[in-house]
């Protein structure tokens, strides 16, 4: 039970500290750093390829396979927003 409680904490304050990052970074900054989070999104997906792969419970394997939708879009719609931003400052 302790355990439980110190995860739901550190997961609290983890959104708490994100928001706050998140919030305090300006509108012209916001694209290059979600083009660059790309890579991250691309760990995530790894590991969630991998979390769905062990089939040790059903509720693992659901959970995988929901990570894996979820950072499949994360990655893809940062490829296209690096896209969209990269194509802004071609000549025409």
């Amino acid at each position: 039970m302790e355990f439980l409680v110190a995860t739901l904490t550190i997961f609290v304050l983890a959104i708490f500290v994100g928001f706050e990052v998140i919030t305090k970074v300006p509108p012209t900054l916001h694209t290059p750093l979600m083009s660059g989070s790309n890579a991250i999104s691309g760990i995530t997906l790894v590991g969630a390829i991998l979390s769905a792969g062990t089939k040790h419970t059903t509720l693992t394997e659901v959970l995988g396979v929901c990570a894996v939708v979820f950072a499949t879009i994360n990655v893809v719609g940062g490829f296209l927003v690096t896209h969209r931003m990269l194509a802004m400052f071609r000549k025409k």
